[in-house]
């Protein structure tokens, strides 16, 4: 049982939103890849092989070479001030900040944490603890809610509140595949990318895949993703034939969602198709899957296959409108937690409403 510090009854209430993110190691390295890839694939929520045929797997096979290769790719999209996914989601975390502050009397604590490495979901939880949050809310930055993401995520939450003393409230934010805000952040975050290099012939909107048996079992991600894929490309006026859905990241030999992008990549690269461009719905910021597997591995295999030109279009990342949504997000979930609404703007606009149904001046 994790004590908690002394509790004192006049203490201020504090109310916290902590992002959780997937994760990523320290540095690109094998060695720092290796705990975070043991780590990664030794949750049943992310392999759901029985641990007596996957262990042996895993400790026999997969870390002693993968660490190394993976290093490799993680040493070609590093950045100066570290992981892409760890920088984009720490000034996601501070851009949202500052717009609750603008828009609340009372802004939240807002914190973020990986689901994977540091900093860890019980470390910050600890954190937010000692700065006296009685009400949390947990947001996943997974747009398109699967067992093998969220859940793991919150999984993660609800292990460390079970060793807590003093339990904060808790409320959580499943998934916002089709969020208004967050299909029009998406829509125009590629059709500012065509307006400086021009639309391609075929858009190919690649989600990260997930085992095909995880769908049989009941897991909605495979649902909610082509729901997003579908309202992207009516947003975009796209006909059917101009877009096409797919799934990336396969690992292993079992039959994943498909179609796979990569294979789809090769057909239009096969078919000569002029120019095709990737977008990456499923990520809210760029990681290796985004830079390295589609902006890098994916381009040769279209190109090498006969393609012409290859786009990647880059995630949301710190774009004013995907912040706006995600403020939009937070503030309806903390709805009673917090005085709403209180900025002059949204006390203009409700006093607006309030007269167009009637009421006096």
């Amino acid at each position: 049982m994790i004590s908690n510090s002394i509790y004192q009854y006049n203490s201020p209430n504090q109310t916290g939103v902590l992002l959780i993110n997937l994760g990523t190691p320290d540095a690109p390295t094998a060695q720092a890849l290796r705990p975070y890839l043991k780590e990664f694939l030794s949750n049943p929520r992310v392999i759901e092989i029985p641990r007596l045929i996957w262990w042996p797997i895993l400790h026999g096979f997969i870390l002693p070479f993968r660490p190394k290769e993976s290093a490799e790719k993680y040493a070609k999209i590093w950045m100066p001030e570290g992981s892409p996914l760890k920088v984009h989601t720490e000034r996601q975390t501070k851009l949202l900040k500052e717009e609750l502050q603008i828009r609340l009397q009372t802004p939240p604590i807002v914190e973020y944490a990986m689901n994977i490495g540091k900093p860890s979901v019980a470390t910050v939880l600890a954190k937010m603890q000692k700065q006296g949050c009685e009400r949390i809310l947990i947001i996943p930055l997974f747009p398109q809610y699967a067992a093998s993401s969220t859940a793991a995520a919150m999984d993660n939450v609800f292990t460390v509140l079970k060793h807590m003393r003093n339990q904060p409230s808790i409320r959580t934010v499943k998934q916002y595949h089709d969020h208004p805000g967050y299909i029009a952040a998406l829509a125009q975050d590629v059709r500012d990318y065509w307006n400086l290099q021009g639309q391609p012939d075929k858009l190919i909107i690649s989600f990260h895949g997930t085992p095909r048996a995880s769908l049989d079992k009941g897991d909605p991600y495979y649902y909610a993703c082509q729901k997003t894929g579908r309202l992207l490309a009516e947003a975009l006026a796209l006909d059917t034939n101009q877009y096409t859905i797919c799934y990336q990241s396969r690992f292993g030999k079992a039959k994943w969602l498909t179609p796979y992008t990569a294979t789809t990549l090769m057909q239009l690269g096969k078919q000569q198709t002029q120019r095709v461009g990737v977008v990456c719905p499923g990520f809210v910021s760029d990681c290796l899957e985004t830079l390295e597997e589609i902006a890098m591995e994916a381009r040769d295999t279209f190109i090498q296959a006969g393609g012409k030109e290859f786009h990647y279009i880059p995630c949301l990342n710190e774009r004013n409108d995907w912040i706006q949504t995600l403020a939009d997000i937070t503030c309806a979930h903390l709805q009673g937690w917090l005085d709403m609404p209180i900025t002059e703007e949204a006390s203009r606009l409700s006093r607006k409403l309030a007269l167009e149904m009637g009421a006096k001046d």
